[in-house]
This record gives C-alpha cells, structure tokens and sequence, in this order.
C-alpha cells in the first residue's frame, strides 16, 4: 500500500528540506496499512550469523532511528531492517540544518550526531512489534557526554538482547567527537570484550544474538588489519563495511553543498566503500559474513558488493532520491543477474580485484 502512495508522494518531498521530508515520511510509513510482500525467489535466500534472510536487501541504519516503522520497511520488501542509532539516553543530536541533498551526485550528506529518543523508547516499540517476527538489527551508539563509552554499548546489548535480531555496534559514525577512536585497537578490543561479555550474559535467558561491528571507509590498511584482527580474536559475528565518509572527491557536482560538515553517502561512496569491503573480506578468510553498504543504487552495484565480499547489503541515500519502488527493482534485477546461479556463488567472486583499490 505504502509502496504506491510513495511512489506518489515522492517528488513532492525532494522538494522540501531532506529532514522534514524524512520525517513526513517516517510519519507516513507509520499510518500507512499494514502490508506484506510478494513472497520472494528462493535464489535470493541468504544465511548468516545463524539468521536466515529471504533476500539480501537491508535498511541501513540512520533511516528509522527510533524503531518507529521497522514492520514497514519489512513490508515495502526488505529482507531485514536495522533501527538505530540508539543511544542510552534521549539526546537531539547536532543543530538543524544538518542534512543536505546533492541530487546531481545521487548522494547525502548528514551531521544528525546520533538524535535519538534513548533506549527506554525504542525498546518498547520493538516489544510490541516482537510477535510480529522478521529480521530487526538494532545499531547501538554511545552518548555524546558519555564518560564510559564502552559501559553505554553494553547497556545497550543488555536492554534490547530480548527484542533484537542482530547487534551493531557503531563506532565509525563521523558526527560524534572522538567516536571513530574506538575503531583503534586497544579500545576496539575493550570495546568488544564488554559488549560480547554483556551479550554473553543476556543468552541464558534470551538466546545468543549475533552482534557485528560498522566501521568506517576511511581507514587505511593497517587501521584496518588491527580491526579485523580484534573482530577475529574476539570471534565477532560479522562486520558492516561501511559508514559514511568524510572525504570529498573532486568529481562532485554540488561544490558549495559539499563544504558541509558531515558524513557524505549515496553513489560518490562506492568505490572506495566497495574496495574497502573487499579487502575486509580477504583479511576475514571466511571467519564471518559482511554486510557491504554504500552507494547502492541498482541490481548492478548491489551484485558487484555481492562479489566484492558481502553476504548481505544495506542502502538508504538511493531509496531517498528513487523512492520505494527501487526495492522491487532490484531485486527482480538481481534474479535476472543470477540465471541459474545462487546468492552464495557470487559472494567474494571479484574480491581479490577490488581490494588492490583499496
């Protein structure tokens, strides 16, 4: 139903400011009816972290922050929905305006700085959601004035582990000061070895919950073998590559919006976040699956993370400017794309490739 009232609504809300659209739109997923989806193609079944996805395609995180619309998401098609980021207590982020649309680039920039309705909030939606079942991960963060980073993920894990499908603990967000040092070994591993120790403690009485790691696309190689080592000596369940990014190329049209603060998405993100994914992938030696996310925006790109290393994929900055059909076409595209191959064939196919752009 959403669907094609989106489809509607949609060139009505790029012309608005991209946070008042955004929540028009969080508003309306909300009072729109309840819908499910065509039943999906069994060759885009995928399997990880012990979940079983009828299709690759996920919500990122930074769309539905407060667990608002997870079941409409789920409806519009998705195989799974991440909400978050979530930080213990209720904090509005930075000062507005702090999104901003390069519609020429196909891609966003935002400084929101973790806005978020607390833990509380969004745990009680998520329990009056909870019979409803589908694949909800839940991005957990740290407040801004928090002085136990660490203690605020933990809590985290602890008060959602009876409602959330998966963990993702996010420390490569570029809108919190100081946020992207605990991607630094020694803090990454405290960091870990808290989180899983809390998520450890919670499984008696409400499973075992897998719990991945988002980092950032800006990390060099070295920064990025000390990550994957810990998440390999920590035995972590699976990793996001990656979060936004604060680099600017040269090819971007919109030079005067690009000069904002901010983490920037959307098409200008996927080489390097593809070549990033790639080179997670091979140091990961099949340990554990990956989510790729960034700068998907059709069959073609969602397929070619596919083959880069990712089990699954995440997108948000395309569904803004292509609305909520994109969701279908992709994935009747990637049925075309496969023939008579599976989702599982392809995974890490052209890594090698990649990760030399790197």
């Amino acid at each position: 139903m959403f669907g094609a009232v989106g489809a509607l609504l949609h060139p009505a809300l790029l012309r608005l400011d991209p946070e008042t659209a955004h929540g028009l739109t969080i508003t309306a997923l909300r009072l729109a009816p309840s819908s499910r989806p065509a039943p999906d193609d069994p060759r885009l079944t995928v399997a990880a972290f012990g979940l079983a996805f009828s299709n690759p395609l996920g919500i990122a995180a930074g769309f539905d922050k407060n667990a608002d619309v997870p079941d409409a998401l789920l409806g519009l098609g998705f195989g799974f929905a991440e909400i978050g980021t979530v930080t213990p207590k209720p904090q509005p982020g930075n000062p507005r305006p702090r999104a901003f649309r390069l519609p020429k680039d196909g891609a966003l920039i935002n400084r929101y700085g973790f806005n978020s309705g607390g833990h509380p909030a969004a745990h009680a939606r998520l329990m009056s959601r909870k019979a409803r079942g589908g694949i909800v991960g839940v991005n957990i963060g740290a407040n801004k004035d928090a002085t136990d980073r660490a203690a605020d993920y933990a809590a985290g894990i602890t008060i959602f582990a009876d409602v959330a499908s998966y963990f993702t603990i996010n420390v490569s967000s570029p809108n919190t000061p100081g946020l992207r040092d605990l991607q630094a070994a020694s803090a990454l591993d405290d960091l870990l070895a808290r989180s899983l120790d809390a998520r450890d403690a919670a499984s008696a009485l409400h499973g075992r919950v897998p719990v991945l790691l988002k980092i950032a696309p800006d990390l060099d190689l070295a920064a990025l073998d000390d990550v994957v080592r810990v998440a390999r000596d920590r035995k972590l369940d699976g990793m996001i590559v990656s979060n936004t990014t604060l680099a600017r190329p040269a090819s971007l049209h919109h030079r005067d919006t690009a000069r904002e603060a901010g983490g920037l998405s959307g098409r200008p993100l996927f080489g390097p976040s593809t070549a990033m994914l790639a080179a997670t992938f091979l140091r990961v030696e099949g340990q554990f699956p990956l989510v790729g996310v960034g700068g998907i925006s059709d069959a073609a790109t969602t397929l070619a993370k596919i083959r880069a290393g990712a089990s699954l994929v995440q997108l948000y900055s395309a569904l803004v400017f292509q609305g909520p059909s994109l969701i279908g076409r992709i994935k009747r595209g990637l049925i075309e794309g496969l023939g008579s191959d599976t989702l599982a064939s392809q995974i890490g196919r052209d890594a090698a490739a990649l990760a030399s752009q790197a």
